[in-house]
Parts: C-alpha cells; sequence; structure tokens
C-alpha cells in the first residue's frame, strides 16, 4: 500500500538522520510532533517486527498531542489502535505510547527492549531520565537503534538539551560523540509553510508573549526560554575575558558546599560596587578537610575580606558536635554565615545583572563573570522559576544549583565595594610631596 504526505525539507532531514540521536527543534511552529509521528509510522513500515516508544511527561500532555496525532495521520488501513494499552500496531510492528511523570515512572520500563525511543518535547524530562531511557534501547535484531527527540527551549532539561546537541558545535552536521552519534536540526516558523498558510495570523499573535517567552518560542533562542529565572543573563554582556585586577579592589570568596558539589567563587568589587566573578571551583565528591584545603589550594594568598558561606555550614552535627564551618577553621579557613534570604538574594543577583550607565555614559551590568568560570557560565541562565513559588529558584535539577546558589550568598553578604586608595598607598611621590622635599632643600 503506498502512503503519500507533504514534508518540510527540515522534517525529511529528521526522517532520514542516521544519527544515533537526533533532536529536532527550537521554535514553537515548527510541526515537531507530526514529523515524530510520521517517522514512527515510516520506521515501522520499514522495519516489520520493530518496538517504537514514544514518551511524553504526562498521560494528559500524550493524551492532548501525539494521541489525537497519530489518530489523524496513522491510516486504519493497515493501523490498529488499542486505547487500553495505548498501543499502535502497524502490521508487525509496534509503536507504544507512554509516559514518565517522576524519577520512579522509569522503573516501567525496567525488562523492556525498543529499537526506537522517541522523546516528544525533550526538554520535559530530566537529564537522569534521558540517560536510563536510552539504556532501553537495545535489542539483537538488526534494525537501526535510534533516539529521535523534539523540543523547545525550556523545562527541566533545558540544560541537558542544550549541552548534549546545541553547544557540541554547528546545526545539521553529524558529530560522533561518545555514546553515539549526535544531530541537531534547528526549527522556525519559517520551516513549516503549512502552519503558515493555513493559520497567517500565528506569528503576529506570537508578538503579544513576553520578550524571553518570544524569544524562545519564535526565534528557538536556547540561551533564553519559557520558565526561566535569570532573564537577564547575556552572554555576550556578562562574561569577560580575565583581565588584571586592581589590586585595591575588595575580595570576597562565596561558597555552596556538600558531599555532592564544592562550588565556589572569587570575586572583586571596584570603587563603585560593581562585582567581577574571577576564579571558581567547581569540584563534587570532596569530604570537608578535603573540600577545605581544595580551597587554600586555589587561594593565590591575596586579602580576602570575608569567605561568605549559608547557615547549614554553621550547624552542629549531633555526632560530632562540630560544623563544617568548624572544621574549615581548623583548616585555616574561617567562614562567615549569611542570612541565606533566598527570594531577597535571588533578587539582588537579578539587580546586579542589569545593565546600568556607568559614569563614562556607557552601560554595563554591576556583575561579571570572567570566562573561566565556566559552571557559573553553564548553569545561571539554566536556572527556573519554582512552579510552587514563582519568587524562588526551583530545586530541581539539582545540579544546575551549586553555583548560582554561592552567588546568591555573596549577594546576600552584603559585601561592601573597594575603597579608593590613597596616593601614599602607591610606590609613587605626591606632587606636594615633592614640592615639600625641594623646599626643605
Amino acid at each position: 500500500m503506498r502512503y503519500s504526505f507533504k514534508a518540510t525539507p527540515k522534517q525529511r532531514a529528521f526522517i532520514e538522520s542516521e544519527a544515533f540521536e537526533t533532536l529536532y527543534g527550537g521554535a514553537a511552529g515548527g510541526g515537531k510532533t507530526f514529523v515524530q509521528a510520521l517517522d514512527a509510522l515510516l520506521y515501522a513500515g520499514r522495519y516489520q517486527g520493530s518496538r517504537q516508544l514514544i514518551l511524553r511527561r504526562t498521560f494528559r500532555e500524550l493524551e492532548r498531542s501525539m494521541v489525537p496525532q497519530t489518530m489523524a495521520l496513522f491510516p486504519r488501513e493497515f493501523c490498529r489502535y488499542n486505547a487500553s494499552r495505548h498501543l499502535w500496531r502497524v502490521g508487525a510492528s509496534t509503536i507504544e505510547l507512554g509516559y514518565i511523570a517522576t524519577e520512579g515512572d522509569v522503573q516501567q520500563y525496567q525488562s523492556a527492549e525498543y529499537d526506537v525511543i522517541r522523546f516528544d518535547e525533550m526538554t520535559h524530562f530530566t537529564e537522569s531520565q534521558y540517560r536510563y531511557m536510552m539504556s532501553r534501547v537495545r535489542g539483537v535484531n538488526r534494525f537501526p537503534k535510534r533516539i529521535k527527540c523534539t523540543a523547545n527551549p525550556g523545562g527541566v532539561g533545558h540544560a541537558g538539551a542544550k549541552a548534549r546537541f546545541i553547544d557540541l558545535g554547528a546545526p545539521m552536521q553529524v558529530h560522533e560523540c561518545e555514546g553515539g552519534s549526535r544531530l541537531f536540526i534547528p526549527a522556525k516558523l519559517e520551516d513549516n509553510p503549512f502552519l503558515m498558510q493555513a493559520d497567517p495570523d500565528y506569528e503576529l499573535r506570537m508578538r503579544n508573549l513576553p520578550e524571553e517567552v518570544y524569544r524562545a518560542l519564535r526565534e528557538g533562542d536556547w540561551d533564553c526560554y519559557v520558565g526561566q529565572y535569570f532573564t537577564e543573563f547575556r552572554r555576550e554582556t556578562h562574561v569577560v575575558q580575565p583581565f588584571a585586577l586592581p589590586a585595591h579592589w575588595r575580595r570576597y570568596v562565596a561558597l555552596d558546599y556538600g558531599l555532592d558539589m564544592l562550588a565556589a567563587y572569587w570575586i572583586a568589587l571596584d570603587e563603585g560596587g560593581r562585582a567581577v566573578v574571577y576564579r571558581e571551583v567547581y569540584e563534587p565528591n570532596l569530604i570537608i578537610p578535603e573540600a577545605a584545603r581544595r580551597l587554600r589550594e586555589a587561594d593565590t594568598g591575596e586579602q580576602v575580606t570575608a569567605w561568605f558561606a549559608p547557615r547549614d555550614l554553621f550547624s552542629r552535627r549531633q555526632e560530632t558536635g562540630r560544623s563544617v564551618a568548624d572544621i574549615f577553621a581548623e583548616e585555616g579557613l574561617y567562614l562567615t554565615q549569611v542570612s541565606n534570604s533566598r527570594v531577597a538574594g535571588w533578587y539582588e543577583l537579578k539587580r546586579r545583572l542589569q545593565p546600568v550607565r556607568d559614569e563614562f555614559g556607557g552601560v554595563s551590568p554591576r556583575l561579571t563573570i570572567f570566562d573561566s568560570c565556566v559552571n557559573l557560565i553553564r548553569t545561571l541562565p539554566s536556572v527556573q522559576h519554582d512552579e510552587r513559588n514563582p519568587n524562588d529558584v526551583s530545586g530541581e535539577p539539582h545540579e544546575l544549583t551549586h553555583a548560582p546558589d554561592a552567588l546568591r550568598y555573596f549577594c546576600d553578604g552584603c559585601p561592601l565595594p573597594a575603597e579608593i586608595p590613597r596616593a601614599r598607598d602607591y610606590d609613587t611621590v605626591t606632587y606636594e610631596e615633592e614640592i615639600g622635599n625641594v623646599m626643605d632643600f
């Protein structure tokens, strides 16, 4: 039986991709759900006896998108749907529709084997969920093994998807990586002429969205996405190349510590209170004395005004009677406790990220970051609003929170700007002193 369909060039690239992992996405309206369903149908027909799984984060999302899409697309002449099992049969092949709402939901697929797993809206899944399901792509048959993903920027998996596909290299090129090849196919509204012809006012309605939402959904900008907390962050504005810091600038260190991660940042303030984050320590699996020693190794001996740390590091442990701060002090590092006011600290950090006019008439933010602080640059724009408290930063994915938390402790510490040095503080002679020497002579 012949089956005809229309697809855009980008959609065809997705269907024809031979990379182990493929991501098609970016802007809204690119026809992502359609091409995911179409590709599944074509694969099932071509490789009879194959098994596929299409995933959404919740069953409700599945019912609102993939179920009606497959119902409209799959021809009943050779496709049968079992609604109770959420399973399509295409000849001898099967296409299962599933969901993973929680971390524990992956266990329902523990013994499963699939030739292709499809993540519809990959960014709605956590990195751990994605990695676990990758292991379910297996089998002794000779069918091509694939992971096919579609996504818009934003969601709990945004940072993982960005690192996995967008930051990897140029789009529309297959990149060989550990574990298999990857391909990113960017999709924009212009790539879907069918939608633009059917609904020409769609783009006009999108212009009413907030700027960060518009940039994510219309432009497919992966540095700005729906749910992003620090919408003020711009890589081209806040990230700078290292430069020599004046000796009189006041230095601080702010740190977040747990066995899962030690995140510490050296920050210098100029006379106007502008901050520069210039050094980073970001290492997991360090016990308390090792963490303290690692910080001492990173410190170059410059005068640090205060080492800011959160309240929980000062709580004495019942089994030892000592706190993390006590053990740090034994290693020669004396921590200063900050208020750890989450929302107030985040707001102050947002204020520092906003550009303001300086004394020379230029516009620059109150906080910049050396490009050597790679983990802060990676995680700061990736944290999201907490769904239960939009004023707060979400604690998930937890790995993204360590570096921003350390920066928040810096803000909570109310650091003082540098003092303008007096002339006698330099190894030079002032004009008045020189005149005095002449008169004495």
